[in-house]
């Protein structure tokens, strides 16, 4: 367990020059060789107190070192505001301190100062959601908004023409323009701050469909075009259509593919979280992973990104109460599959603690860090969140509940967080193994070659032959990507709509830990 404040001070302050001379980064901490890894956050919502002024940041990293924790999930974009000053995102117009504080640098000042890791939370597809609009001009709402028009328009829409659900405004993630946006912004927020990774929310299609079994949104006139293009149909289709789910589920994936890629190329130690979506039961009560409502209504294919290994770690919103039998039982259902879903990345259990008292989360907590039937071990746990520590806060007071619960996790033999604990490596970051391949495809004249297949095929390898082919399709603006391709020469070939004339094929070579960028001269359409 952490010594009391005062003896760490104390201490501090008697071995300081031994202290500048070993000690390691500021955002490593020790590692205590009796404790394996585990990854252990808060997520830190901007909506609540907690980042708006310097001496909130200070409480927040004393908060998270009592706890032992090593991660914070901080609210970056929000709703297309950022709480800093260096991003593509407009800065927010909530009541934070005036200029030049920057909440995300001294946030990152702060926690790493301290040997806590700091993940830059963004909000992918919330668009806005005030009836006031948001004062900077160049906010995506106010560009893209309700007042756009034709092409412009990045609103998400329903089959019936729905844009927004109350205030709340959605980005259509089939929209070119749309993902373009969403991944310059995040590069720049890993460009300009040093943060330890990138953490995406949001990324799926909205709530509030008629039904679980598929999604009502997709609906935004150029993804609808694009769609028709792609199958060669005339019709809208209807949401429950297979194909028209299918690509809707593509287009998030792509968008996820082309955001890991885009942080390797600013930087390839930055890792991919995101916050996977968990509701209901899980897929060994509903027959199986796509039948689950995050496959087939949100349209989050999370355990895919896993396997792909354009995810680092997926922290799964596992938002379950305790204190009711049947949500105690999707908790556990959940719970074992990321477990057994890792792969070769992570999976964090990341309950609710605002649905739960405080023994009801130490549960949970415990339930979170078991190993599995089969004997997997999730990477560890987030609790949602730090503004909401447990449900009993209105009658409580949030500081009494916090130390409550910093209690119940900290002290104890049997005290889950006793211990500080190294946050889970990357060796296929740290000591990478493979390559990637991205590419764009131009017409003359600049317009994109979009949803052309785009087949790697092995010319070498490490076996007695050519490894199997992979086909991507390219995006809207052209781009396509695979990730974690083994070392090689490759040839890659597409297969380009009728009436477009160009060379089909090139030849490419991946090494490890580098991005190989193909080029392919501009095709020309013919009339």
């Amino acid at each position: 367990m952490r010594p009391p404040r005062v003896l760490t001070t104390l201490a501090a302050g008697l071995g300081l020059l031994l202290a500048a001379l070993t000690a390691p980064p500021a955002h490593a901490r020790a590692d205590d060789s009796a404790t394996p890894p585990q990854w252990r956050s808060y997520w830190v919502d901007a909506f609540n107190p907690g980042i708006y002024t310097p001496t909130q940041v200070t409480a927040l990293v004393e908060d998270a070192l009592d706890l032992n924790a090593n991660v914070l999930i901080v609210q970056t974009a929000r709703r297309y505001d950022c709480f800093c000053n260096n991003a593509l995102y407009p800065r927010t117009d909530a009541a934070i301190a005036p200029a030049p504080y920057d909440p995300l640098a001294e946030v990152v000042r702060q926690g790493h100062a301290a040997g806590l890791q700091v993940h830059a939370w963004v909000n992918v597809n919330t668009m806005w959601n005030s009836s006031t609009p948001p004062r900077s001009p160049d906010h995506v709402f106010n560009q893209h908004g309700p007042s756009a028009t034709g092409a412009d328009r990045w609103l998400n829409k329903k089959a019936n023409g729905q844009e927004l659900v109350g205030a709340n405004a959605y980005v259509d993630p089939g929209h070119p323009a749309a993902v373009d946006y969403i991944v310059r912004g995040v590069q720049s927020i890993v460009r300009n701050y040093d943060v330890d990774g990138v953490n995406l929310d949001y990324i799926r299609y909205p709530d509030g469909s008629s039904t679980t079994t598929h999604s009502d949104w997709g609906y935004n006139a150029v993804s609808v075009a694009r769609f028709q293009q792609a199958t060669g149909r005339t019709d809208v289709p209807l949401p429950s259509d297979a194909a028209w789910s299918d690509w809707r589920r593509g287009q998030v994936t792509q968008l996820v593919r082309r955001i890991y890629l885009g942080v390797w190329e600013v930087d390839p130690r930055a890792r991919l979280s995101m916050d996977a979506i968990t509701y209901g039961h899980g897929p060994q009560a509903v027959g199986g992973w796509q039948a689950t409502r995050t496959y087939s209504e949100v349209l989050q294919d999370w355990a895919g990104w896993l396997d792909e290994g354009i995810m680092d770690t997926a922290v799964t919103m596992n938002y379950k109460r305790n204190w009711n039998p049947d949500q105690a039982r999707m908790f556990s259902e959940w719970s074992e599959f990321l477990t057994d879903h890792q792969g070769e990345r992570q999976a964090v259990n990341g309950p609710a603690l605002y649905l739960n008292g405080v023994e009801d989360s130490l549960s949970q907590v415990k339930e979170a860090l078991s190993p599995s039937a089969a004997g997997n071990t999730a990477a560890g746990w987030s609790g949602y969140s730090y503004a909401t520590p447990s449900k009993d806060v209105a009658a409580g007071g949030l500081e009494a509940e916090r130390a409550k619960l910093v209690q119940a996790l900290t002290t104890g033999e049997d005290a889950p967080f006793g211990d500080e604990a190294a946050v889970p490596g990357m060796p296929w970051k740290t000591a990478p193994r493979d390559g990637h391949v991205t590419g764009r495809l131009q017409l003359r004249g600049g317009g994109p070659l979009d949803q052309v297949p785009v087949t790697l095929t092995p010319l070498t390898g490490p076996g007695p032959g050519p490894g199997p082919k992979v086909t991507r399709l390219s995006d809207g603006s052209g781009w396509f990507g695979f990730a974690h391709v083994e070392p090689g020469l490759y040839l890659l070939s597409l297969s380009l709509p009728e009436g477009v004339i160009g060379v089909p094929k090139t030849v490419v070579r991946v090494t490890k830990g580098s991005i190989a960028t193909s080029t392919f001269p501009p095709f020309l359409a013919m009339p």
